[in-house]
């Protein structure tokens, strides 16, 4: 099939006249000329052809370079708490779920995937295959270790200096690659806000790993027992619920329109989410509603003086409740609360 496309993309395309999914497309870059063609002559609905690949670096510039303006892109971020619980997974332990991760092959039944083995797999391939082309071959064990630099990083502010210094090459090369991560859904980079208040901010970004699965194997956490005792443990739950208010924005096709606030005291908020209403959110670790956890909310809501921004606590507890005009959402229910 792929030699017919290669050779003759107009027929192979012609060949399924109510549409298909091409899965590997970027290995064909002459098909995406004959789609161009194919869409431009005939009218037909949206998402007829289906184009998807493991190298989306290489799939995307196919896309770009002949199909744009035709084409949409779909983000598919792993699996979310929503996904699996609809799917009939019983989440029952947060920090089960924080410590495996979400991506999708470590849930197919049929391939009995180790974890550990998988995530070390999957760098593996991430490096020597999507990022081929993308960074001097030469640099391949330099990024390895900037990906795990960039773990120890993952909840707070991001300094490219000292990650460069770390790994001994230039700042911009940092930032080049930070944008390679950012680009795969490796990480998310989550910008300070606005500056609203008349206060002097931060300007650094703050980094975020999309996957805390894939995170804690970067930082060598063996068992959710090590997790529950790791000095990051409440960088990795901030990870998570970020995480996961991206992914169930993306899944309901919107943006996530997220930020975080910080002054130069130190004064900070984990998330401001400017949806429907804007949320300022602060992220726990902890199990249990604890009221003191609400002080910078009340401190910012002060500072605000916006009737029209709502506070929040996500904390892995099992309820969601209301207490004192303060939100504070199940772990469970962060997918719902991220719809608002």
């Amino acid at each position: 099939m792929r030699e017919l496309a290669k050779s003759n993309p107009k027929d192979f395309v012609d060949a399924f006249p109510e549409g298909v999914i091409i899965d590997e497309a970027q290995k064909v870059p002459e098909i995406f000329n004959a789609l161009k063609m194919k869409v431009d002559t005939e009218k037909s609905k949206p998402g007829k052809y289906i184009l998807t690949g493991s190298s989306q670096f290489k799939l995307k510039k196919n896309i770009t370079d002949s199909l744009s303006g035709r084409a949409f892109f779909l983000e598919l971020l792993p699996f979310s708490i929503d996904e699996l619980v609809n799917s009939g997974l019983p989440i029952n332990d947060p920090y089960d779920l924080i410590f495996k991760g979400q991506y999708p092959p470590l849930y197919d039944e049929e391939r009995h995937f180790i974890p550990d083995d998988w995530f070390e797999a999957y760098l593996d391939t991430y490096i020597t295959g999507d990022v081929e082309g993308l960074i001097s071959p030469s640099n391949s064990s330099a990024f390895k270790k900037f990906i795990q630099l960039c773990a120890i990083h993952s909840g707070s502010m991001l300094s490219m200096d000292s990650i460069a210094r770390g790994i001994g090459v230039s700042a911009p090369t940092i930032k080049s690659w930070l944008s390679i991560l950012q680009q795969s859904y490796i990480i998310h980079l989550l910008e300070p806000a606005s500056n609203s208040l008349g206060k002097t901010l931060v300007k650094s970004p703050k980094i975020y790993f999309v996957d805390t699965g894939l995170l804690c194997h970067l930082l060598r956490i063996n068992s959710k027992e090590e997790l529950l005792l790791h000095e990051m443990k409440g960088s990795i739950v901030e990870t998570f619920a970020v995480s996961e208010m991206l992914k169930n924005r993306s899944n309901i096709g919107k943006k996530g329109n997220l930020t975080y606030f910080r002054d130069r005291t130190g004064f900070e908020v984990d998330t401001i989410a400017d949806w429907n209403h804007t949320f300022a959110i602060e992220i726990k670790s902890t199990s249990q509603a604890d009221t003191k956890a609400s002080r910078n909310l009340k401190k910012y809501l002060e500072l605000k003086a916006d009737k029209h921004t709502k506070a929040a606590i996500f904390y892995l507890g099992d309820q969601t409740m209301r207490i004192n005009d303060i939100e504070y959402v199940s772990y469970k229910d962060w997918g719902t609360f991220s719809s608002k």
